[in-house]
């Protein structure tokens, strides 16, 4: 006689986990199902490409699917799958810079033509992304210059304000997942927030 699964859909994260590491692979199906729009959407505010989000939060669920069996429960669920995310947007993120420096490099250096000339340099043009909305401001021109100016933060402060102020983590949390202590947390998001702030006093352009 087949045995019934020991959750459900309402059933909590520990519950899942549980009943995952016993087999029951559709638990974390239902995980996946829970949190993959959390995800995606801190996948997005760190890359600011939805594409580049879309394979980052493919790849930690991969990675929280290998990992979960070390994972000891000592934070919440959510809280060490942020963390994976993060990393996985972290390398994505030193991947695209690596790869630009490289392109710019190629297309800036001068070519040899068939008769031993040189063409003319060309530049990369940087790629185009279309800022997403930020649902708690008013004008459509406003959530553009925000959206542009968390994109121009250096990935450490821009994760902070990411998982403080949109997605409301505490900072206890937030320094369990970047492993960094809540001082070094406040910090940051002092120095985020009035980053934002100036950027916006110059129209949304970086510095």
């Amino acid at each position: 006689m087949t045995s019934l699964p020991r959750w459900n859909e309402e059933s909590d994260d520990g519950e899942l986990v549980a009943a995952f590491r016993t087999g029951e692979l559709g638990a974390f199906e239902t995980l996946v199902r829970r949190h993959q729009k959390a995800m995606l959407n801190v996948a997005y505010r760190m890359l600011g490409n939805h594409e580049e989000a879309c394979e980052v939060a493919q790849d930690a669920f991969v990675a929280a699917y290998k990992g979960l069996a070390n994972f000891r429960g000592e934070a919440r669920f959510t809280t060490w799958l942020t963390t994976i995310t993060l990393n996985q947007a972290r390398n994505r993120i030193e991947h695209l810079a690596s790869r630009r420096r490289h392109e710019a490099y190629s297309l800036d250096a001068p070519r040899r033509d068939s008769e031993g000339g040189h063409d003319e340099a060309r530049r990369e043009d940087p790629p185009s992304g279309a800022p997403s909305a930020l649902d708690l401001l008013e004008t459509q021109a406003l959530r553009q210059r925000v959206e542009k100016c968390i994109d121009a933060l250096p990935p450490d402060f821009r994760e902070v304000l990411v998982l403080r102020d949109l997605r409301d983590h505490s900072y206890e949390e937030i320094g369990t997942m970047l492993s960094v202590r809540e001082g070094t947390v406040k910090s940051r998001l002092f120095r985020a927030r009035e980053g934002v702030k100036d950027c916006l006093k110059r129209g949304g352009e970086a510095p």
